[in-house]
């Protein structure tokens, strides 16, 4: 609330500071005239109008440096800078957890964005508001699906979910139909990347990659056996707790050129794989924590999350086995996602509303206040472009870039 303060005959307001994280207006001040007991006499008012002026530009003056920006918020550092997101607000259901979004290239206001529950919005402007889409083709039997991944190049795009869907558009979706899938499909459906005119790159959690050039009607594998198989077959790896490996995969990331790093559920090992390839090729971590997540950076090297908070860099660029860590300010809080605006800017994000910046390709990170209040985690960080980012998290969280 705005406090009060006596000044001669003016009361000063003092404005407060906006609890909200979106970028604050400027702080500004006005006089308001106090209720005076009696009014002015005639003859004094023409004598001291030039006087009371005067005074009124010094009472300005004085409260314009009483209320200086660091009276009320403190000195700013040079390595504090004003949040520069906030929160867009969506009409879906309290718990729906956000997972993916993507924009449609050749008509760059409008995108998607999928979630659990089945949940499907579109915006047409951009990202600034949302609204839910349909398809009845995905409504015509009795599942509650999660989207989990989608893709846009040109108008042609693509939506996998859970149970096992899969849905195209080659009109910036303006319309989607469902392609039908083989039941044999090993894992689910976890990722699905759109690469050319009727093409795509599909993987699901158990290391299968699939690739399809006519729509989805008939798909090609890339690798010729899932992980378990690679690894059960070669126990003899050396990799920590690889052999007789039954599990899946927790994260996929896929690098612009099209190399995978995918993180092992129990998080004990990481796998790469590059096109070409008949497999994956598994590899020891590094550091002494679980991996929670790894991805690419924009230099073409690789970031690495550990479990219980803690941010580690590939040396060099390309795959790699030696990282070091970074320190972050994470509050305790695991970081769960890292997305980059440029080789230079990155944004990570995770649990309890935690974001962080570097402007140095990652060799420090600062912490933003903007969904300190949130009590949401935060899961994932998406760039469509510099100009255009969002990080996506549960109970319907999207915070929207806004630079």
């Amino acid at each position: 609330m705005a406090s009060l303060q006596l000044c001669d005959n003016y009361l000063l307001v003092k404005p407060s500071i906006s609890p909200r994280f979106l970028l604050p207006q400027r702080f500004s001040h006005r006089l308001i005239p106090k209720a005076s007991a009696s009014p002015p006499s005639p003859s004094s008012s023409a004598s001291s109008s030039s006087l009371s002026l005067n005074r009124r530009q010094l009472l300005y003056q004085s409260a314009a440096v009483s209320l200086s920006l660091s009276s009320i918020v403190g000195p700013v550092k040079a390595d504090e800078q004003l949040s520069e997101w906030e929160r867009v607000f969506l009409p879906i259901d309290p718990g729906v957890v956000l997972l993916d979004i993507a924009f449609v290239p050749d008509e760059p206001s409008r995108g998607f964005l999928l979630g659990t529950r089945q949940t499907l919005l579109e915006t047409k402007d951009g990202g600034n508001t949302w609204a839910p889409r349909s398809i009845p083709s995905a409504e015509e039997e009795d599942f509650n699906y999660r989207f989990n991944s989608i893709s846009f190049k040109g108008k042609e795009g693509w939506i996998i979910g859970k149970p096992a869907i899969l849905l195209y558009t080659a009109d910036g979706g303006e319309n989607w139909s469902r392609i039908p899938l083989s039941s044999q499909l090993p894992g689910d459906m976890v990722f699905i990347e759109a690469t050319g005119e009727k093409s795509a790159e599909m993987v699901t959690d158990e290391g299968a990659i699939y690739v399809t050039s006519n729509k989805g009607y008939n798909w090609k594998a890339a690798i010729q056996e899932t992980v378990s198989a690679t690894l059960n077959r070669t126990v003899s790896s050396g990799i920590s707790g690889a052999s007789y490996y039954t599990g899946t995969f927790s994260a996929v990331n896929r690098s612009p050129d099209g190399r995978y790093v995918a993180v092992s559920s129990r998080g004990n090992f990481f796998l790469t794989w590059e096109p070409g390839q008949p497999y994956w090729q598994p590899h020891n971590r590094a550091v002494a924590r679980r991996i929670q997540n790894m991805g690419w950076r924009a230099d073409g090297g690789l970031w690495l999350l550990v479990r219980g908070g803690g941010l580690y860099l590939s040396k060099g660029t390309g795959i790699s086995e030696e990282f070091e860590e970074v320190p972050v300010q994470s509050r305790g809080f695991g970081i769960l996602d890292v997305g980059y605006r440029s080789e230079e800017e990155a944004w990570a994000a995770g649990g309890s509303g935690i974001l962080l910046r570097t402007r140095n390709g990652g060799k420090s990170w600062n912490r933003d206040k903007a969904a300190d209040n949130i009590a949401a985690n935060l899961y994932a960080v998406k760039f469509v472009d510099d100009k255009k980012g969002f990080v996506l998290g549960n109970d319907g969280v999207l915070l929207r870039y806004v630079g």
